[in-house]
C-alpha cells in the first residue's frame, strides 16, 4: 500500500478522529491537490527570480531549468497564466516528482525545508478544503439555486485560495477541527467573541457601533482562533457571523463585515491587524470615498464603519459595510476571484467588457495617483440584471499605494496616511496595479494566457494612451515572487518578477 507523505498522514489521522465520512473523499482529492500545488509551484520555478536557478531553456513542449549546482529539472512548457492543474510531474535529473513537497525538499535549497513542509501543509489542506464540497465541485451558479442570496455565499465558492501561490491553502496553526469550523470552503457559522476592553483606554477610529458597547465598555470582536491561541482567554461566542474568503473577516447576517486579528500566517503574511492600521481606518475610508465620488459609478468603495483596539495587534477589529449596498435590486455583486465559478469568464465577449471595465478603473485611479491592490479579494464586480459587469467595488484600503506628487497634480490633497502606503514612484505604483489587477485578478479570470491576451487586445483599443498604459502594453509584467519570498525569511517587504507581457506571450 502507497505510504502518504507525513503531512497528509498526518492531516488523514486527525481528520479520521473528528470527520470520519470525509476520509475517503480526501483521499481521493489528494492526487488533484499535489498537482494543483506543484502547478503553482513550476509557475515559481520557471519564472521568479531565483538565485539558484542559472538558465532557463523553453522549448515548445518542454522547459529545462539548469540549476548553479550543475542539476537540471525538466517539466512541461509553462503557461504562467494558466490556472488548471496541468502540471502531473517534473524530472529532477531524471528523477520523476509528483510531490510539490517532496521536490522542494530534494532541492535542497537555502530555507528550503521549511518551504517544503508549508507545501505539504498546502497539499493537504487543499484535499481537505476539495473534499469538503458537495457533488463533483459543478459551478454553484449553474445549480439550482445556484445564485447567491446572501453577501458571503459567492465568497464560499473559492476553494482552491490563492490562484497562482503555491501556498494557495497553507494554514499552519489550524488543527483540520479548526480547519472544519473556520475556514469559509467548509461553509461554518463561525461565533465571534466579545471582548470587553475599557473605553477610557481603547483606541477607536469613526463611528463604533451602539451594538458593540456596553456602558463604558467597547465590545473588541474576536475571532476564536485568536482567543484560544493567542489570548489565552475563554470568550463566549456572541455573534455569529459566515467567514469570508480572507477567513479573519467575516459577514454578519444581515449587517456589516467585522474583519478580526488574527496572528496566524495565511499563504505569505501574518494577518494581525496594526496599531496604525486602526488609526488610519477612518481617515483611509473617507479618502476612498472621495476616490470613488470622482469614477462616476465605476467604482464604489466600501466605507469602514469604526475600528477599535487595545492598543496591541492581538486584539483589534474593523466594521465595515458590505460590498452589497452597492448592488441595485435584481443585481449581483462578487468577489473577481469567484467569477471562474458562475462560468461567465468563458464568453470571450464578456471577459473583454469585464477587463476594460477593471482596466479603465485602475488606470484611471493610477493617473490621478493612487495604485488598488487590486487581486480577487479585494476587488468585487456588481452585475446588473443581464449579468453584464456594471461597476466595481473595492474593499481594504490597507495595502493600496499612493502618490502625493500624483494626486497634487490633479489638486487632490493627501489626506495623514500610514507611511508604509505612500510611494511617489512610478515604478512602485505601476508594480501595485498591474502585478495584483492584471498578474492577478485578470489573469485568474481569465486562466489562460490566449485567453487573457485576447481580452487585453479587445480592451484596450478604446483606453486612453497614458504613460502608465504604455508600460503595460510595452513592458514585462511584474508580479510578486512569492516563492521567493517565502524562501526569503530575512527580507521584509515585497520581492518582485516579471512574467512575459501577455499581449505578446505565445502560450504553448
Amino acid at each position: 500500500m502507497h505510504r502518504l507523505p507525513a503531512v497528509e498522514a498526518e492531516v488523514a489521522d486527525e481528520l479520521a478522529a473528528v470527520r470520519p465520512g470525509l476520509l475517503p473523499r480526501y483521499a481521493a482529492e489528494l492526487p488533484g491537490a499535489r498537482a494543483a500545488v506543484l502547478t503553482r509551484l513550476w509557475r515559481a520555478l520557471a519564472h521568479e527570480p531565483l538565485p539558484w536557478v542559472r538558465e532557463r531553456e523553453p522549448g515548445r513542449d518542454e522547459l529545462v531549468l539548469r540549476l548553479r549546482d550543475g542539476r537540471t529539472l525538466h517539466g512541461p512548457a509553462a503557461d504562467p497564466y494558466r490556472t488548471d492543474a496541468y502540471v502531473g510531474e517534473v524530472r529532477l535529473d531524471g528523477v520523476p516528482y509528483g510531490d510539490p513537497a517532496r521536490l522542494t525538499a530534494d532541492l535542497a535549497v537555502p530555507h528550503g525545508t521549511g518551504y517544503a513542509a508549508e507545501l505539504g501543509h498546502s497539499v493537504a489542506s487543499l484535499a481537505l478544503a476539495r473534499a469538503g464540497q458537495d457533488g463533483d465541485r459543478a459551478a454553484p451558479a449553474d445549480q439550482p439555486g445556484g445564485w447567491p442570496r446572501h453577501d458571503w455565499e459567492a465568497e464560499q465558492w473559492v476553494v482552491d485560495g490563492h490562484p497562482f501561490h503555491p501556498n494557495c491553502r497553507t494554514r499552519p496553526g489550524f488543527s483540520v477541527a479548526e480547519q472544519l469550523a473556520y475556514a469559509p470552503e467548509h461553509r461554518p457559522v463561525v461565533g465571534l467573541g466579545l471582548v470587553p476592553v475599557p473605553a477610557a483606554s481603547c483606541l477607536v477610529a469613526g463611528v463604533w457601533p451602539e451594538g458593540l458597547r456596553d456602558g463604558e465598555y467597547v465590545l473588541v470582536p474576536v475571532h476564536p482562533w485568536q482567543a484560544a491561541h493567542v489570548l489565552e482567554r475563554p470568550c463566549e461566542a456572541r455573534l455569529p457571523a459566515h467567514p469570508l474568503m480572507s477567513l479573519r473577516t467575516l459577514a454578519l447576517p444581515g449587517g456589516p463585515h467585522v474583519k478580526t486579528a488574527l496572528s496566524a500566517r495565511l499563504t505569505s503574511f501574518v494577518r494581525d491587524m496594526s496599531v496604525g492600521s486602526v488609526v488610519a481606518a477612518a481617515a483611509l475610508s473617507a479618502f476612498g470615498e472621495d476616490l470613488a465620488a470622482r469614477m462616476g459609478g465605476l467604482l464604489h468603495v466600501t466605507r469602514a464603519l469604526g475600528a477599535a483596539t487595545d492598543g496591541s495587534p492581538d486584539l483589534a477589529a474593523v466594521v465595515r459595510e458590505s460590498p452589497a449596498a452597492y448592488a441595485a435590486r435584481g443585481e449581483r455583486v462578487l468577489p473577481v476571484a469567484a467569477l471562474p465559478a458562475t462560468g461567465l469568464p468563458g464568453s470571450p465577449a464578456w471577459l473583454a467588457a469585464f477587463t476594460r471595465l477593471a482596466l479603465t478603473v485602475g488606470l484611471r485611479l493610477l493617473e490621478m495617483g493612487v495604485a488598488l491592490e487590486a487581486h480577487g479579494q479585494n476587488l468585487l464586480v456588481v452585475l446588473d440584471r443581464t449579468d453584464a459587469p456594471r461597476c466595481l467595488v473595492y474593499r481594504d484600503l490597507a495595502d493600496i499605494r499612493v502618490g502625493p506628487a500624483r494626486l497634487a497634480r490633479h489638486g487632490i490633497t493627501a489626506p495623514d496616511l500610514p507611511r508604509r502606503i505612500v510611494a511617489d514612484d512610478d515604478r512602485a505604483l505601476r508594480r501595485k496595479l498591474f502585478g495584483s489587477l492584471v498578474g492577478g485578478a485578470l489573469a485568474a479570470t481569465a486562466a489562460s494566457g490566449a485567453a487573457l491576451r485576447e481580452a487585453l487586445e479587445t480592451a484596450v483599443r478604446d483606453l486612453p494612451r497614458t504613460s502608465d498604459l504604455a508600460a503595460l502594453l510595452g513592458e514585462p509584467l511584474p508580479v510578486k515572487a512569492l516563492t521567493l519570498m517565502r524562501l526569503s525569511p530575512g527580507t521584509a517587504g515585497d520581492l518582485w518578477g516579471e512574467l512575459p507581457n501577455p499581449l505578446r506571450f505565445e502560450a504553448p
